[in-house]
């Protein structure tokens, strides 16, 4: 789904560093990176490695010490307007509702009411959510949080989708089932993704393509394109021999200490 000849994220020559207990600590060096316009971007690597350093630089939330990144070639300065965020916590408002949660994006739109309550019920239906409109956050489960999360996300249709292991604390088979429902939202609007996750499976799954970053100081070690027809059964790919060689190829780059290259 990706514009071949934009670059809707660029991260150029990117270094973070961290100062404590008078010491200097690089977490990314030399990163340099491009999400085109509509492409699914996922980064895998080692715990320590950088993966969330990264998204917070994309946020504005983090300065880094040199280098950049840029939305439609404009350097970000401050939190960007053009992005949203879904982390591994689902960040709702226990004293809202539901459909109150998902309404809050709109409603800082500035959509008239009944704009707002026709999105967000088209939303919550669209994540299987439709008869749980007046529940609290604390009336549901995990993976039910989860979706009213991912509907908030895309009530806000941002540019660009920065997830920093959204689907972590979930269960195995509900990790499946929410991984199914995101893609299928994701490929009906052909927004581009910055994904972080551990999960090799998870990233070829979702992806077009999977960079591989090194133990810390964090370095894109390589990278590996994932020519698997879409629309993608979030299940069943897994068994696919393409998938599988992937995965062991993923796998063999993250284990061991090989500078690596293009896939």
């Amino acid at each position: 789904m990706a514009n071949d000849n934009q670059a809707k994220l660029s991260i150029r020559d990117l270094k973070v560093e961290f100062r404590a207990k008078g010491r200097n600590t690089v977490a990314l060096d030399g990163v340099h990176l491009d999400v085109k316009d509509g492409e699914f971007v996922s980064v895998v690597g080692p715990s320590g490695c950088g993966k969330s350093t990264l998204l917070k630089v994309v946020t504005g939330l983090l300065q880094p010490a040199s280098g950049g990144a840029f939305i439609d070639g404009q350097p970000i300065d401050g939190v960007p307007d053009r992005v949203g965020m879904v982390f591994q916590n689902d960040a709702l408002l226990p004293w809202k509702t539901v459909v109150q949660n998902v309404r809050l994006p709109l409603a800082i739109k500035g959509l008239p009411d009944k704009e707002q309550r026709r999105e967000a019920e088209r939303l919550l239906k669209l994540v299987g959510l439709e008869g749980f409109a007046s529940f609290y956050p604390k009336q549901l489960s995990g993976g039910m949080r989860k979706r009213v999360a991912l509907a908030r996300t895309f009530a806000y249709d941002p540019d660009i989708y920065l997830m920093d292991e959204p689907f972590g604390p979930l269960d195995a088979q509900t990790r499946v089932k929410i991984g199914e429902e995101f893609l299928r939202m994701w490929e009906s609007v052909g927004k581009s993704v910055l994904f972080i996750t551990h999960d090799i499976e998870e990233a070829i799954a979702l992806s077009d393509r999977v960079i591989v970053m090194s133990p810390r100081p964090g370095r894109i070690k390589a990278e590996f394109p994932i020519q698997l027809a879409r629309p993608r059964p979030f299940y069943d790919i897994r068994f696919d021999p393409v998938f599988k060689e992937l995965q062991k190829e993923i796998w063999a780059q993250m284990s061991d200490g090989a500078s690596g290259g293009v896939h």
